[in-house]
Formats: structure tokens, sequence, C-alpha cells
């Protein structure tokens, strides 16, 4: 008799760590959004919905995401196209569609399209690929990169790349064409800076000395890394955290909540954020090498890889680590798009595990 989770398609062990992180969640955003219950309810809705999203796609076999995966990937960057062209503005930014009273960014599209349609490229074809197949891959992630880019997104279209990246890099490409390709990018990054808007460039000059404008653009670096250090080893306490009390960390329920989560938590907390991380992401790495498939070890890989970047970028921004790029700490910072695409992307892993055929005993 099969049990609850193979009815459902679901994989215990990674929906029992994606619920621990939304519950972890739930509590640093009663905190660090100053108690207000009515921000607690709305992104309460947006776990049910994020949540449900997974459940439906878990149940689609995994053959389906393989058809799909260009038509999704070419509506995609049809509608960065329409970004790009007449795109709704806000906040100095071109990133938006409006169609009627809805608005909504196409750029999310791409962080599940590219990687399905990488997989797709790469899956039906002799692995490791030869330097054509790797040239066309790096075309089909390096155009809508370069669109969401634009925008300008940065944080969005490095995601983007790293999605499509990691599955050809999970397809044997050999060590000498990552090293060609990585002394090019070394050669290219002077014009790489030129291209740069003037507040990007600003931001990597802040990441290399915050405390030269500690109230203007090293104010985010400074404040949020003060706040973890304040935190010592066991935290001050749960709603005691006086830095984001006081509205010193900015983005606090969003870009910055790991600096909440810090200064509350302290390092033996970070430490226990970071082991729940791993186990989701192990989770994650063991379906991909139990997948039957070239398609579906490359998707889940992939996806599970993309997850891991987003945790690298924010935990390294917020420390100071990288420069601020706008990348929200995955499953635990306040927001809807990037909540609904990454348990969109969790569905689609755990229709890969579940829907594998049994071999005969």
């Amino acid at each position: 008799m099969k049990s609850l989770g193979q009815r459902l398609h679901l994989d215990m062990p990674l929906l029992v760590g994606l619920l621990l992180l939304a519950t972890i969640s739930l509590v640093v955003l009663y905190s660090a959004g100053g108690q207000d219950v009515q921000l607690l309810v709305r992104q309460l809705l947006r776990f049910g919905l994020a949540f449900g999203l997974m459940l439906a796609l878990a149940q689609v076999p995994p053959h389906y995401f393989q058809q799909i995966a260009p038509w999704l990937f070419g509506a995609g960057l049809l509608l960065l196209i329409a970004v790009f062209l007449f795109g709704a503005h806000a906040k100095g930014a071109q990133r938006w569609l409006q169609i009627g009273g809805m608005r909504f960014q196409p750029s999310e599209i791409m962080k599940l399209a590219v990687p399905l349609m990488v997989a797709w490229y790469l899956g039906d074809r002799p692995l490791p690929p030869n330097l054509l197949r790797a040239t066309v891959t790096l075309i089909l992630i390096v155009v809508p990169a370069a669109f969401i880019a634009k925008q300008p997104d940065m944080g969005t279209a490095l995601l983007v790349a790293s999605a499509g990246l990691f599955v050809l890099l999970l397809s044997g490409l050999r060590w000498r064409v990552i090293g060609g390709a990585a002394l090019l990018l070394g050669v290219a990054a002077p014009l790489l800076w030129r291209m740069m808007h003037d507040y990007q460039r600003q931001r990597v000059l802040t990441f290399l000395d915050p405390e030269q404008d500690p109230l203007g653009a090293g104010y985010h670096i400074l404040q949020s890394t003060i706040a973890i250090g304040s935190g010592g080893v066991f935290g001050k306490g749960w709603l005691n955290g006086t830095q984001s009390y006081l509205d010193f960390i900015p983005e606090r329920t969003t870009d910055f909540i790991f600096a909440v989560y810090g200064e509350e938590f302290g390092l033996i907390g970070a430490l226990l954020l970071l082991a729940l991380f791993l186990f989701v992401i192990v989770r994650g790495l063991i379906i991909a090498y139990d997948a039957q498939t070239n398609f579906n070890r490359l998707l889940a890989g992939g996806l599970i890889l993309s997850f891991f970047m987003y945790i690298l970028v924010n935990i390294g921004m917020v420390t100071g680590l990288v420069p601020v790029v706008g990348v929200p700490l995955p499953l635990i910072s306040y927001g809807g798009t990037s909540l609904v695409t990454l348990m969109a992307s969790f569905g689609i892993l755990m229709s890969i595990h579940t829907h594998r055929k049994r071999e005969p005993s």
C-alpha cells in the first residue's frame, strides 16, 4: 500500500525541510516586520499559494516539462523583448509588463525556463557537449540574461545565468573549456565594467570599501554586519533585536532579513539555519543523482544548485562578502513572486523523484 507521500508524489524529507524553512520565515518576519500580524497573514497566504503550486507540479510527469521547455523559453524571451520595448517603469527600472490591472515580471519565468531549455537541449544529445553545442548553450543562457541585466536587474540576471550554467557544468563540460571561458571573462572584465550603470559600479566600489561612505552607499553593508556581529554566539533573543527595532537595518523584511535573524539568534541560530539549507540542497542533489534520464538529472541538478546560488548571494551580500545585488533569502524573505518560482522548482524536483520507474525486484 502506497504512503500518503507516494500517492501525492511528494518527497517527504524535502517537504519537511521546506516546511521548517517556512516556519522560520514566519517567526523572523514577525520580528522583522515590527510584529505586524497583517504582514504575517499576507506571507502565510503566499506560502499557501506557493506550496499549492508545488503540489500541482509534483503530479506532472517529467516528460511533460521536457515537451514544454522550448515553448516556455520562447514565450519568456518574447515577454522580455516586450519589456525592453514598452515595459512599465518603477523605481528607475523597466522590469514589468502591465496587462490590464495586473503587473508582473517576465524575468521570473526565465528562472525556470532557462534551466529547462538547457536541459532539453543537452538531454537528448551526447554528453559531454562538444564545442559547438556548448557555444549554442551559452547563447541560450546569455541572451535572456542580457535582456534582464538591461532592465537593469543584475540580481535576477545573475540567478538566471547561473541556473543555465549549472546545467551546462553538470553535463560534463571539459575543464579546458571551463578554463578558457574563465580566461575570456577575465579579459572582458574591463568592457563589462564600462557597460555597467553608475550605481552598479558604485556598489562594487562600496563592497571593496564600505567605510568610504558610511552614511550613503556603504550604509546597508555596515548596518547589516553590525547587526550580525552584535548577535554574538547566542543572539539577543527573539523580538529583542535593537538594530532592527531602531530601524537601522534597511530592507529588513526582504533582502537583509538574515541580519535580523543573526542579531536575534546569533551564531548558533545562523549555523542551524545553514544546516537546514544544506539538508534541502543535499536532498535535491540526491534526487538529481537518482534521476533516470539525462534531462531529469541535468534539470534537477540545475534547479537545486540555483537554490544554493540564492543562498550564497544573499548571505554573502548581507555579510559584506559580495556586492549588494538585491537578491532575497530563499523561503525566508518576505515576498511572493520569487517564492512562487522557487516552490515551482521544488515541485519539479519532486515530480522527477516520485515518477521514477521502479526496477523489478
